[in-house]
Order: C-alpha cells, then structure tokens, then sequence
C-alpha cells in the first residue's frame, strides 16, 4: 500500500506515527473511565469485562459517523502552512505527558483538549501565534462548557423523566431492570466515546501525512482528500486497545469519589452524555468526552439534592480541566524548543 511505502521513505514521520498511535492508546487508557467508571461503581460488571465491553464498543463506531471531527481537528487549529512534521510530533509529546501526569493523579482530564493544547503549543513555539486558527480554537473553548452543561441537563433530564416511568415499581424489580440497561446505555456511551475521540488523533495524523507530502494515486493529498482507511483502522484499534487496560485510577474518581451511584444514575447519566457526544460528533465538534460524561455523572447526583455531589472532588476536577490546555501547550511548545526544531 501506498502508504507503508511513503512512511518506508520518511523515518521521522513514521516515529511520529508511531508516536500519534501511541496517543491514541494512552487516550483510551485514559478514558477507559468515562464509558464504564458506573457500571464498574454500581457493580453491574467486573472492571475486567467492564473494559472488554467498552473496548467492543469503541471499535464498533469504526464505521459510523463518517470524519467529520477527524477533519476539524486536522485542518482546522492550525494554519496548514504552519503544519510540519516536528510541531505535530511536539504536539503528541506535550499531550501524551500531561494525560501520564493526570492519570498518575488520578483525575479526569481531557485527552482531547490535551491534543488539541499540545498541537497548538507546538504551533505557536515554531511560528508564533499567527500559526492558530481562531475560529477552531474558539469552538473548541466554547465546548469546554457546553458539553458538560448538555450532559447534566440531558442527564437530569433522563432522571427526571425514568423517575417518573417507575415510581409505582418494585425497588427490588427497578433494580434488575436498571443493572440489564446498564449494559445498553454503557455500550451507547462507548460507542460514542469512539466515535468523537478516536477521529481526534485520526486529524492529528491527517495533517501529518499532508505535511510530509504524501500521494494518493500520484497527486499529493491536501485538506480536501479523504482519509486514507488504513488511517481509520488504525486509529479505532489502538484506542479501543487502550480502553481494554484501562485507567483504573480515574475510574475511582469518577464512579465513585464524585456522587453515589446507584444503576439508575449509571444509566441516565451514560444515556444523557452518549447522546450529547453523538450530536455533537454529528457536526464535526471535537468535544472532551470526559467532561460530557462528568457533567452526566453531578447532573444525575444532584437529583437527590445537592449535597450528594462531592463538590470539593468536582473542583479538584475543574482545574485539571482549566489546566489541561496550557499545560499541554507549554510542554508541547517546550519539546518544540529545545529537541523539535532541530528535527
């Protein structure tokens, strides 16, 4: 295939291939927590087969969807006259470290947001700040409150209306019925999860390729082009791999540090941030899967009142989140400085 050949001739983009793909694992270990920290707190399944069934899952959204968000990511942060081979390996770099440092933690931070910082880090330490797109930085912004807050609502939503549904069912009864559509809304949040997260670093690679020049059938490819399948293969498998390992720390943090969770909550609350990140992806928005689904996780606590949200948890949450992009910028844009520019 073309593209084995191309990455045969240019060892430093095969590295940062190697390296995107790396990402992607890292960013399904990561987020591992975000599709089953609930079934996991409510105990409907095991971690074991919790992982393996979200994993099936991030795979099976391989085919869906198309790459809407894949082609945002890739074309629309950075300048493509800026895009070269060693701002997208700094990039990585600067987000793969910062996801090690919060999962070390223990928190819930974005991978997405950690990409997307990283990547314009780098951009910014090799042309300045004319390298980014603002448009694409302020939709990315805007999203860092917009998804959690549809996730809560949509999830408070779901709660209220299930409330509702069952208030003349047996507790013992509700609670069977609730553990079996655990399962289904888990499998939609994991579906989801692959869909929006997977196209991330599938962009990341889309502008590696058009920055090395690579042909497709001997015209060089451009932001136009469609994303080679082999691209999409290989970025589904690798973080579905990653999710099969999972991130067990986080899931701690989020199943169960932040509220109580009973399989009720864990199905409204993976149902109303499943949905939210499928709309989303719909339109091409590379939204942070674990902010939606965190939002989802108070939304449903605080149907039982406020008190039942951890909030000095949740805050401790906020500043990853407030954190996670400047500082993948700066250690994307300090790998740029000191090793990338001389690649």
């Amino acid at each position: 295939m073309e593209i084995f050949g191309f990455l045969a001739d240019n060892p430093l983009i095969a590295v940062t291939c190697f390296i995107a793909l790396a990402f992607d694992f890292v960013n399904g270990f990561h987020d591992a927590a975000n599709s089953i920290a609930t079934v996991v707190a409510t105990r409907v399944l095991h971690p074991k087969w919790a992982v393996a069934w979200a994993a099936f899952f991030n795979f099976a959204a391989a085919l869906t969807f198309g790459v809407a968000v894949a082609k945002t990511v890739g074309s629309g942060v950075v300048h493509k006259e800026f895009v070269e081979v060693p701002v997208v390996l700094a990039g990585l770099v600067g987000a793969i470290a910062w996801n090690l440092i919060t999962w070390w933690l223990g928190l819930p931070s974005s991978s997405s947001h950690a990409l997307i910082g990283g990547y314009a880090g780098a951009a910014v330490s090799h042309a300045g700040f004319q390298a980014l797109i603002p448009e694409g930085l302020i939709k990315v912004a805007l999203f860092i409150v917009i998804s959690p807050v549809l996730g809560m609502v949509l999830a408070l939503v779901v709660q209220k209306i299930t409330l509702f549904l069952v208030k003349r069912g047996a507790p013992r009864k509700m609670s069977r019925l609730f553990r079996k559509l655990q399962l289904v809304s888990a499998a939609i949040y994991s579906f989801s999860h692959g869909t929006n997260d997977a196209q991330k670093t599938m962009g990341i690679l889309f502008a590696l390729l058009i920055a090395g020049n690579m042909k497709v059938n001997g015209l060089p490819m451009t932001v136009d082009s469609p994303i080679p399948p082999l691209v999409v293969f290989a970025c589904f498998t690798m973080i579905s791999a990653g999710t099969l390992f999972g991130g067990y720390r986080i899931i701690r943090t989020m199943g169960m540090k932040l509220t109580k969770l009973d399989p009720m909550h864990g199905f409204c609350a993976e149902t109303g941030g499943g949905v939210t990140i499928l709309a989303v992806s719909y339109f091409g928005i590379p939204v942070s899967t674990t902010h939606t689904i965190t939002g989802a996780i108070v939304g449903v606590g605080m149907t039982s009142g406020l008190s039942q949200v951890r909030w000095i948890v949740a805050g401790r949450i906020l500043w990853a989140w407030v954190l996670t992009i400047p500082m993948s910028a700066f250690l994307a844009g300090l790998f740029y400085y000191v090793v990338g520019r001389f690649l």
